[in-house]
């Protein structure tokens, strides 16, 4: 992998901040470059030359997040639910703005659907239909239930501030998982 030059990754860093920011504020549609150019401290022609548009910068941090997640995910493929619940909580309790902004505030509706299809394909192989309690049911209906609940307690999780610590939603979230996936 081709090691990507501090000053750029600074800039970047600094644009995705920005927007972050931005969106605490007012609406994503409302942000200009302009806004972002003021907020990062750089040029319009610097965000041009390393996103196509605002559009395309809230992609590229959406889609750094949910790689990261699949990242994660991935490791903890061999784990129990609430192990596997605790790698993303604390993923999420460590990039609390980006995960508080896209699904708790005016955020970006395009991120939640982004994460909801993550989830669909990640809880695809976890959900048994063919004995226990869901023996029968449809297999899609049901990946498309767990997947909505579970961004449904996220989207809780941080619309609450935190209500509970993520080690306890990590529990909480692997005992739904266990109940709705065997």
């Amino acid at each position: 992998m081709a090691k990507v030059d501090r000053r750029i990754k600074k800039t970047q860093d600094a644009l995705k901040n920005a927007v972050l920011e931005l969106m605490a504020e007012k609406s994503f549609d409302d942000i200009t470059i302009q806004d972002l150019s003021d907020r990062a401290n750089v040029s319009r022609g610097t965000i041009y030359l390393h996103y196509m548009d605002k559009y395309d910068l809230l992609d590229k941090l959406i889609e750094t997040h949910i790689n990261e997640l699949d990242d994660r995910c991935k490791a903890a493929a061999d784990l129990d639910f609430v192990s596997g619940s605790l790698i993303w909580t604390e993923y999420f309790e460590d990039n609390y703005p980006f995960f508080s902004m896209m699904l708790a505030s005016k955020g970006a509706p395009y991120f939640r659907s982004r994460f909801l299809d993550f989830l669909n394909a990640e809880f695809k192989d976890e959900v048994d239909v063919t004995r226990g309690k869901n023996k029968g049911l449809n297999k899609e209906m049901l990946v498309r239930f767990v997947a909505s609940a579970y961004v449904g307690v996220v989207e809780w999780w941080f619309m609450n501030e935190r209500p509970i610590s993520y080690q306890a939603l990590a529990e909480q979230l692997g005992a739904l998982l266990e109940r709705n996936c065997d």
